[in-house]
């Protein structure tokens, strides 16, 4: 009997723990993107803002440069308005990761990037991928943080 109780315990503890979570998730619906699509641009968990991988076809047109530089900069404006409708900028990002379809373009990525992205950079990891969806040649997640979040 005292067993079952611990469990119930332990449960309605996890139970409560998720649930607060769960009412710290708000998702970020700019209105230039896209609604009923199976992901969300970006998701608050607390003072953390995920931002959903992003590539460079433009959120009216739907249209990608065939200039990869272009795609790179689309990719970054895109998560740009994500950031601001979460009221922050590129300064709150902690965190990106870049998934090239080419390594090769490692270096024309970078230029793009480092225009974006000043000192102090977030912390970056890039990944070689064989495809990305919709033939993007770049695609690019970032994590942000806030502790001025008004929730």
């Amino acid at each position: 009997m005292i067993n079952l109780m611990r469990k119930l315990t332990l449960f309605f503890v996890f139970l409560a723990a998720a649930t607060a979570v769960q009412a710290q998730r708000k998702v970020v619906q700019p209105k230039e993107f896209a609604t009923g699509r199976p992901f969300s641009p970006g998701v608050w968990a607390g003072d953390t803002l995920f931002v959903a991988g992003q590539t460079g076809s433009d959120p009216k047109t739907g249209k990608m440069s065939d200039n990869f530089e272009e795609e790179v900069k689309q990719t970054l404006d895109n998560i740009g308005i994500i950031l601001k409708e979460a009221g922050l900028s590129y300064d709150d990002v902690v965190t990106v990761n870049v998934y090239l379809t080419d390594m090769s373009m490692f270096a024309r990525m970078n230029a793009v990037y480092t225009k974006v992205f000043t000192d102090p950079r977030p912390a970056r990891t890039t990944v070689g991928v064989p495809a990305l969806a919709g033939n993007a040649h770049v695609e690019i997640t970032v994590t942000a943080h806030s502790s001025k979040r008004k929730k």
